[in-house]
């Protein structure tokens, strides 16, 4: 409320009285009825906090009983009433075929009175010959096969749509099955400079993680270091080892991948050539924390309770780890070395959805699997088709990262390119590479590492070419 000049009249009283004006609505008024206009506010706002909590009641109900929903009481009616329908029209049939076969049933047993009575007349005639046994036969077999098989009553079904069929249409579906386009000649936002351990280098990336500030986080692979590449950064920054290749708490040996642990502030890293999993909290680098140690560890992912997933590549197996247990279990493979469902061979990078769905590059497989919650065996959603490079086929796969429509983006590292699949389809479609091993802007080599920031441009690892790339969301 801002004060108005003196001479300016109420709205409400029409008095000249000292008036203040209400950016709301552009009215001013005297001081009384100023308190009667904020009271009248204030019941205009508890009345739209009524409505909000009366809304927030509804979504509690609708999510504890959904099967109440206006939509499932249609569906219901719609059952309801063709059940009926089938039921009438099924008992309608049921009456007039029992009244046909009545009448079939009376004239098949006129023929057989008749019949009878003929074989009775020859028996006691004694007169009858090869020609007339083989007529009584006859008759006999052609009455038997009427009353059986009556050629005059049978079941028609029609061609068309007895009852009227409903589906669900939904906009989810429509955005689901459209196709996010991405340009095809990349930007390289870190790396680039050649195969080497400078500030403005990488060497062999693996994996890599965007925060919401799109700085990248990369597991520097030869290098023995994670690195932090700003925004429209020309160099790096170390934020974890660059103390050489090493066993100790302040160094990494050939880190595969980082992701970050919201819940604790942390990264957790997959320090392959010590065969650990360890937890990194600040710069601080003797801040580390060993989480899990001789596996061989390559993929990692985090659900959203907390648990964290390791593929072991030596044991064909995935790994779950609840913070603050001392033990894990196997959740994917465990089954030896081999391509049978409940089997992996060389899994690496890993991905886990809010269903808790987990899926793996099998890489030596050439597929990638998903292992639903508590599944014995995986299904094949990408690939499995044997090594090679149609639109069926993966080679050697590495990074696999899920959007939120379930549309799967594979590296298909020896191909270098990136594929998408959906579950479900013969094949796959080429995103993004494609055109050959080459270091050209739309060129990649032995791509590993995959990654949307938060606008769903996509990063990749190319890690032959050590240099990350990233392709703009059309």
């Amino acid at each position: 409320m801002a004060i108005a000049n003196s001479r300016v009249k109420c709205s409400i009283c029409n008095k000249a009285n000292a008036t203040c004006l209400c950016s709301g609505c552009s009215k001013d008024f005297c001081f009384q009825h100023l308190t009667e206009h904020r009271q009248i506010l204030h019941r205009q706002l508890d009345e739209i906090i009524n409505n909000h909590d009366q809304f927030q009641q509804t979504i509690i109900q609708q999510k504890q009983n959904p099967l109440n929903s206006s939509l499932i009481q249609q569906i219901n009616q719609w059952e309801k009433n063709s059940v009926h329908q089938i039921q009438q029209t099924a008992e309608e049939c049921r009456q007039t075929l029992m009244k046909l076969t009545q009448k079939s049933i009376n004239d098949v047993e006129n023929k057989f009175v008749k019949l009878s009575q003929n074989l009775k007349e020859v028996r006691e005639e004694n007169e009858f010959n090869e020609i007339d046994l083989n007529n009584f036969q006859l008759k006999l077999t052609q009455i038997t096969n009427e009353f059986l098989q009556p050629a005059n009553i049978s079941i028609r079904q029609d061609s068309q749509e007895f009852i009227k069929k409903i589906s669900i249409i939904s906009s989810f579906e429509q955005i689901r099955t459209k196709k996010i386009k991405f340009q095809q000649f990349a930007v390289t936002v870190a790396g680039g400079n050649g195969d080497g351990q400078n500030l403005n280098q990488l060497s062999y990336p693996r994996g890599i993680f965007i925060d919401n500030k799109k700085s990248i986080y990369i597991a520097d692979w030869r290098n023995d270091r994670i690195v932090k590449w700003k925004l429209d950064s020309n160099t790096g920054q170390i934020i974890v080892n660059g103390n050489e290749n090493g066993d100790q708490n302040n160094q990494l040996s050939y880190p595969t991948n980082i992701i970050f642990d919201k819940k604790n502030n942390s990264f957790i890293i997959s320090n392959e050539g010590n065969n650990r999993v360890i937890r990194y909290f600040d710069k601080n680098q003797t801040n580390q924390e060993i989480l899990m140690s001789n596996i061989a560890c390559f993929g990692l992912t985090i659900d959203k309770n907390g648990f964290i997933y390791v593929s072991d590549y030596e044991n064909h197996e995935v790994r779950r780890w609840k913070q603050g247990d001392t033990k894990d279990e196997v959740v994917a493979g465990g089954n030896g070395q081999g391509n049978h469902l409940n089997q992996l061979d060389k899994p690496t990078f890993i991905f886990i959805d809010k269903d808790y769905s987990l899926y793996v590059s099998d890489r030596d497989n050439h597929r990638v699997m998903k292992w639903r919650k508590d599944a014995k065996e995986g299904i094949i959603v990408a690939g499995g088709n044997g090594k090679g490079n149609s639109l069926k086929q993966l080679s050697h796969p590495r990074g696999m990262i899920v959007d939120d429509l379930g549309r799967i983006y594979v590296a298909d590292r020896d191909n270098h390119r990136v594929m998408r699949w959906c579950e479900g389809d013969a094949e796959g479609e080429v995103v993004v590479g494609g055109n050959g091993q080459g270091n050209q802007s739309n060129q990649l080599n032995d791509p590993t590492g995959l990654s949307f920031d938060d606008e769903e441009n996509l990063y990749v690892a190319d890690s032959g070419n050590h240099r990350i790339q990233k392709y703009g969301k059309l």
